[in-house]
């Protein structure tokens, strides 16, 4: 109020990362002055459309006379956001001047003892108040009985031996307390206050009517009717024909409306009906995906959306094994397929892509960085990759028609004509199958099921000339993933000529394997194996404690490329020997590490004990050991199948399992500060919510999604609502720029659920 030329603003973690004006690191509350050129915002505005968060300010800045706008941090939320906009140039001039010098402490003192001074100090007068304080205070008049208990010396410390006995059978073992009359609180009356009103005396009357006999009667009514010559004369009379011409547009058009609409209906009581009948908060069935080939008889483990082509979204499945089958890994069947299936929303009857798996795959990625390479895990540990590049122009080439609910932008006409034949003819054909371009050595991959993979960002130093190095090495590490089998691998990516050779080596491999013994191989044997660079082992090595992750979660971890200077350096970041082609840390090899300051070093894992434990990458190294600092809560009762970092808040996590979810904030060391209650049923996965902080979906044993809006309730859902018979297996929400926001939901039957968000879980509230 009274500032029109400033707008709040809510700047996300992305936004905040795309324009470096991170909180406590690009921007302090000391320097919180951003200046962002107006060109570079209008292109974000193009770019992300709707999910820009300067969309609500886009004719704000686009009527803005400067080059560059003034954005400053609010961490007080004085304006209700983290950011507020400063759209005048006369505003932004005065606050980016040099603000005059704070009063401090010393002069504010001496400013209020120089006041002091001025003022006349009078004498206190006595008015009689302390008499009144004396009479009021309470003083013990009755003196206090003392009494005095005394015990035998050989008493003290003897052992005590307690019976049963009836009290009956003892005249002194219990007194009766009988009630009495108490002269103290027999006080004669000596005044009492009555008082008397005089009130005019009331007397019951009544009246009745009198009743007469009834009669009947009755009246009968004749029509008038005119004669012949009267009834000529009027319908020929110049006034009937002036009337009918005045009345007979109206007459048509009222007629109309009754043969249009009903008038009767009460639009208003209908209106109430809908509105009542329809929650605030739903999730509407958009669309559904099966495949009978791929997904008959198999769980959906992971879904994932496209991170650049909307309308994609890639799913894996993998068998439901019985016991025998688990115990027994050898008999697998000749008929089994383990694949990733690329499905789009403008075709739904036909796959775009089935990308091939040497085993099932529990989970996967897309890069970040390059969207076409795909990382997944597989249930026997190994890490497979693949690379959809020669297929992109297919996937982009799958656009709605025109005529459809999302069509295509009215300036490009020829994007959804040329794009219909194509639908044609792909749902006419089988969908390509791509091949992995590189998987793990099995010795050197996770001994149990692969259940969690992460992308690393890279991070380059400087050289010693002051340049940026664009060399990079082909050990530095991009990929994360742990397993139960208490380890977490981190691997580099192939190189393109690694992964060119790897698949056609791959094919004579299958071919060698079905060669008699006797005929001889001329191949030459190429070192065609993918191997991790670091291994970490989570087992405490005093009490042989394992934590077997499931899930593992990071504020923010990088991979750091540093250009060495001497040799040295670079052969210590290679293997020493071709057996062990990992560095294993562990507590006997932190003498050697280099602390690294300004990092966040704290992680999150979630095992299968259903245990969350808060750790720290760095060892704290004292005289006797060195030992990793890391804290363990058994929250939980069943194995952790959500571990996921707020897309709002990076210190933020969710963690789900068992009977009930927790929310942690990293560096609060005594618990979540967010628990939910035992609930009936099981949650099977859970998910953030990407457009509004304080929302998140659950889902259950039972076939149902749980809507928390924490914002509205903290202790049950603000909604819930059924999707399938079966136990939901993943939940994804969609990421795109559009209008419609999707969330994705697979069962254990093999069917992915497209549900679309409600206006009412999109849009976040002010200062939420």
């Amino acid at each position: 109020i009274g500032h029109p030329e400033i707008f709040p603003l809510l700047l996300t973690t992305k936004t905040q990362e795309i324009f470096n004006c991170r909180p406590d690191e690009d921007v302090t509350e000391e320097n919180c002055f951003k200046c962002i050129k107006k060109e570079d915002i209008i292109q974000d505005l193009k770019k992300r459309a709707k999910t820009s968060d300067f969309c609500p300010l886009k004719k704000v800045i686009l009527e803005y006379p400067g080059e560059e706008l003034l954005v400053v941090f609010d961490p007080n939320f004085q304006y209700g956001q983290n950011f507020y906009i400063v759209a005048s140039e006369e505003a932004k001039e005065n606050l980016l001047k040099v603000k005059p010098k704070p009063t401090t402490a010393l002069e504010e003192t001496e400013e209020e003892n120089r006041e002091e001074t001025l003022e006349v100090h009078k004498p206190w007068v006595s008015l009689g108040s302390e008499k009144e304080v004396e009479e009021e205070s309470v003083k013990e008049r009755d003196t206090k009985i003392k009494y005095k208990i005394s015990r035998v010396r050989w008493k003290f410390g003897a052992p005590i031996t307690f019976t049963d006995k009836n009290a009956s059978d003892d005249k002194d073992s219990y007194a009766e307390c009988t009630a009495y009359e108490d002269d103290t609180f027999s006080i004669k009356i000596l005044e009492r206050d009555v008082g008397v009103q005089m009130v005019p005396k009331l007397k019951e009357t009544s009246t009745q009517t009198k009743w007469t006999y009834p009669k009947n009667a009755s009246t009968q009514y004749f029509p008038r009717q005119l004669s012949n010559e009267a009834k000529a004369e009027s319908l020929s009379s110049e006034t009937l024909k002036e009337f009918l011409t005045a009345v007979h547009l109206r007459m048509e058009i009222a007629l109309q409306q009754n043969e249009i609409m009903n008038v009767f209906f009460d639009d208003w009581k209908a209106l109430a009906e809908d509105q009542e009948g329809r929650p605030d908060v739903y999730l509407k069935a958009y669309q559904s995906f099966t495949d009978v080939q791929y997904l008959k008889n198999k769980t959906i483990s992971c879904v994932r959306w496209h991170p650049t082509i909307y309308g994609i979204i890639a799913l894996s499945a993998r068998e439901q094994p019985s016991y025998e089958e688990q115990v027994n890994h050898s008999n697998k069947s000749s008929l089994h397929q383990s694949v990733i299936l690329l499905w789009s929303f403008f075709d739904p009857s036909c796959l775009q892509l089935v990308l091939k798996a040497p085993e099932n795959i529990y989970c996967f990625q897309f890069s970040p960085s390059d969207p076409n390479i795909i990382a997944g895990g597989c249930v026997n540990g190994q890490v497979v990759l693949w690379d959809i590049s020669e297929h992109e122009e297919k996937l982009q080439s799958t656009k709605p028609v025109a005529d459809e609910i999302i069509g295509s932008s009215e300036d490009e006409p020829g994007a959804a004509a040329g794009s219909s034949p194509m639908q044609v003819q792909q749902s006419s054909t089988k969908p390509p199958l791509v091949r992995h371009c590189a998987a793990s050595s099995i010795p050197y991959s996770h001994t149990k099921p692969a259940t969690d993979v992460h992308w690393l960002t890279c991070n380059f130093e400087d050289n010693q000339k002051g340049g940026r190095s664009e060399k990079r090495d082909e050990k530095h590490l991009q990929l994360v993933t742990c397993s139960p089998d208490c380890s977490v691998l981190f691997w580099n990516i192939p190189s393109i000529e690694h992964r060119e050779k790897f698949l056609p080596e791959k094919i004579k491999e299958e071919k060698r394997s079905h060669m008699p013994p006797d005929v001889p191989d001329t191949d030459e044997n190429l070192d065609i194996s993918w191997k991790p660079l670091i291994k970490i082992n989570l087992r405490e090595r005093d009490n042989d404690t394992e934590y077997g992750p499931t899930r593992i979660s990071f504020r923010e971890l990088q991979y750091r490329y540093k250009p060495s200077g001497k040799a040295k350096s670079m052969s210590a970041l290679r293997a020493p020997i071709k057996a062990t082609p990992y560095t294993e840390m562990s507590a006997s090899s932190s003498k050697n590490l280099e602390v690294l300051q300004n990092i966040s070093t704290d992680f999150f894992v979630g095992n299968e004990d259903g245990e969350v434990v808060y750790s720290d990458w760095k060892m704290k190294i004292d005289t006797n050991s060195a030992k990793p600092h890391s804290q363990k809560y058994a929250l939980h009762t069943e194995t952790i199948n959500t571990l996921q970092q707020s897309p709002f808040f990076k210190d933020i996590f969710l963690s789900i399992g068992g009977h009930k979810f927790a929310i942690w904030k990293e560096g609060i060391t005594n618990g979540p500060i967010l628990q939910s209650s035992s609930s009936a049923g099981r949650y099977t996965a859970g998910q953030w919510s990407l457009t509004r902080p304080g929302v998140f979906f659950i889902g259950r044993d039972n076939g149902y999604i749980d809507i928390w809006d924490l914002l509205k309730k903290t202790y049950e859902p603000s909604h819930f609502q059924n999707i399938s018979k079966s136990v939901i297996t993943f939940i994804s929400p969609s990421s795109s720029p559009e209008e419609q926001h999707f969330l994705a939901v697979s069962d254990n039957l093999g069917v992915l659920h497209i549900l679309e968000i409600c206006q009412t879980l999109c849009h976040p509230s002010s200062n939420e």
